[in-house]
């Protein structure tokens, strides 16, 4: 406690935690009576571990060079323990710029079924020598190391295991010529893990065949690395760790995608017929996927022609200026762009919000701020996204936390779009975008696309005329005609200047603000059209967390470690903005509400303090920003520290 009275931010130091309170003064008195009296003792952040390693619950994390063929490694391991039923999930730590530079693959095994980063790194790969005394170093007590034995190095760590492996002579005895050796050589900790962890080799053999999509030669090429790999190991290494899998059926009708192959796929049911983008890490691979499932997705079953275009364009101002030249031209029409694109896209997005066209922009968060770390995951454009324009604006934003909602958020977009008339930005983010992930297969649209208010000619000869930017219905919408329609009537002028009801040009003050407030009462109607909330609460809980995103399967995690040490925490994930009447009410419910983010400033919890002021003295930021996805543990320590 601050002598001023403020609530003061605890950083964590021997962990790294950064948590800012983003709140107003208040009263000594106040702050006292607001202590949780949820704990029955002074419980420690340090009493929250990670779950004990063992059986089917380690991760595993291979340091590789990047560039060197390790994805085909890492993706044919995840594959296998998948198949095996045990519930597992892959991080991708790779550089931005240029080939040779260290990356790091986690592969976290979680019989538990969580799939959070995971703090402690119990199996480490080391290959690339420039970074092995960190990555060894880092290697949790009573872990493995497996690193090539032509390094000779020193094992002077007593609390690990070391495991070493002729790396460069089971490449050299593939048959790889020299180009693919540095390639083929992963392979080699492939067959070790098979061997030491037990893993199935079946399913190896099943996930190369599917990578390579059954090309004999590459499987053959690959396989017999691993299987040299295993050979050794049998034959020349005596087990010391307690780290094993098996079977497990908890995968059953499960799946595995990344965010952005969701995102796609999502579109292409949604209707999408343009696309226009221009590349940037990591939203690159959401136009690359749409294109493949919109080949065979988006196709007149009849002439066989393609139903949609896909552009890139010179930049990304080009890129936006094509989506709502499309989207005022009737067409369902995206682009997928990361923050600096979306700072050159502002200025169309202002005007498509003024104007009122429908757009939709998938943001790809990455690190910043400018060009920051194209390769690290973020969630620091909520706040620009949120307020995106010149002058009173305020956007519709959606937030997807796993692959369904990456899938269902593809074609919701569109209908929010085209029934607000407004673009919808959809915020995912870079963990959730290109990593791998489990899912539950994804559900078909439960209802017809909702085009909004379009009048047909038909319309129009019953009705006579319109105007363009009256609201009749009470919700802030007007109604529009698509350019085409043959009626003389059908015709407006769209213009991002000033405009009245009949979207003629005015100054006038009184037409000016008359149209500011419908499109207000628009924003506020969107509270009901959004997606909702999804809210957890326990009984006899003084604690309440918000969040969004990617800091879901944290959440799950640090709810559970907290569980089980008394400590009971209601949650609300965000999944719009603007909120809805239901994050209201659980704001009201709950004497201390951390708002948990990947960000540095807290921008969630600016936003909903600016929205709901009576209860910001209860909003306390929980912060960390390094780049990484949160952890359940950096989560729960936070907490346990912030009610101390």
């Amino acid at each position: 406690m601050r002598e001023d009275g403020c609530v003061a931010a605890v950083l964590l130091k021997s962990i790294g935690a950064s948590s800012r309170p983003v709140r107003p003064d208040m009263a000594r008195g106040k702050v006292h009576s607001l202590m949780s009296t949820t704990l029955k003792r002074a419980l420690l952040p340090t009493e929250i571990e990670d779950s004990p390693a063992g059986i089917n619950n380690f991760t595993i994390v291979a340091a590789t060079v990047n560039g060197s063929g390790s994805q085909t490694a890492n993706n044919t391991l995840i594959r296998a323990l998948f198949k095996m039923g045990i519930p597992v999930v892959g991080k991708n730590i790779f550089p931005s710029n240029i080939q040779g530079l260290p990356t790091w693959f986690s592969i976290r095994v979680s019989k538990d079924g969580f799939v959070a980063r995971r703090e402690t790194a119990e199996i480490v790969v080391a290959l690339n020598r420039n970074t092995a005394a960190e990555d060894i170093a880092g290697v949790a007590p009573g872990g493995v190391v497996i690193y090539p034995i032509e390094w000779k190095l020193p094992e002077d760590r007593t609390d690990i295991t070391y495991y070493s492996l002729p790396v460069q002579q089971m490449a050299k005895d593939s048959g790889a010529n020299a180009d693919m050796r540095p390639y083929v050589a992963n392979m080699a900790y492939v067959g070790a893990l098979v061997e030491l962890l037990g893993i199935d080799v079946e399913e190896i053999k099943n996930a190369l065949s599917e990578h390579f999509k059954g090309k004999q030669g590459p499987i053959n090429l690959n396989f017999g690395v691993v299987q040299a790999a295993i050979d050794y190991v049998r034959q020349n290494i005596t087990k010391r760790d307690p780290f094993h899998v098996q079977r497990m059926n908890a995968n059953a009708n499960k799946l595995m995608i990344n965010g952005n192959s969701a995102a796609a796929l999502g579109s292409c049911f949604g209707g999408f017929s343009v696309a226009s983008w221009y590349p940037i890490t990591p939203s690159t691979s959401l136009i690359d996927a749409l294109t493949d499932y919109a080949k065979s997705l988006r196709v007149d079953p009849e002439t066989k022609r393609a139903t949609f275009a896909i552009v890139q364009a010179e930049d990304e101002i080009a890129a936006i200026g094509m989506v709502v030249g499309a989207g005022w031209a009737g067409a369902r029409a995206m682009t997928s762009t990361s923050g600096p694109g979306i700072s050159l896209m502002t200025e169309y997005l202002g005007y498509a919000y003024f104007a009122e066209v429908p757009a939709v922009v998938w943001d790809i968060q990455r690190m910043g701020p400018s060009t920051g770390l194209p390769t690290r995951v973020s969630q620091g454009d909520v706040i620009m996204a949120y307020y995106l324009g010149h002058g009173d604006t305020r956007q519709i934003c959606l937030l997807p936390a796993n692959m369904r909602e990456c899938f269902e958020f593809g074609w919701r977009s569109f209908d929010l779009a085209e029934r607000l008339q407004t673009p919808v930005l959809v915020l995912s983010d870079l963990d959730l975008g290109m990593n791998l992930w489990m899912t539950d297969p994804f559900e078909y649209p439960d209802q017809p696309m909702d085009r909004g208010k379009v009048l047909s000619a038909e319309d129009l000869k019953r009705i006579g005329s319109f105007n363009r930017y009256e609201d009749v219905d009470g919700d802030g919408i007007g109604y529009r005609t698509i350019p085409g329609v043959e009626h003389p009537n059908a015709a407006y002028f769209t213009r991002g200047s000033g405009h009245n009801k009949e979207a003629q040009y005015t100054e006038r003050a009184d037409e000016w603000e008359d149209n500011l407030r419908r499109l207000a009462r628009k924003h506020e109607y969107a509270r009901t059209l959004v997606p909702q909330p999804v809210v957890d609460e326990m009984d006899g809980a003084e604690i309440g967390i918000i969040s969004y995103g990617s800091n879901d399967p944290g959440i799950a995690e640090a709810r559970a470690m907290l569980a089980t040490r008394g400590v009971k925490t209601s949650y609300l994930r965000i999944r719009a903005l603007p909120t809805s009447v239901g994050v209201n009410e659980f704001v009201a419910k709950y004497p201390r509400l951390y708002i948990v983010e990947n960000n540095f400033d807290g921008q969630m919890c600016r936003i909903l303090q600016s929205e709901m002021p009576e209860h910001a003295a209860q909003m306390i930021a929980i912060t960390k920003c390094d780049g990484l996805p949160l952890t359940g543990r950096w989560i729960a320590r936070s907490i346990v520290e912030q009610e101390q």
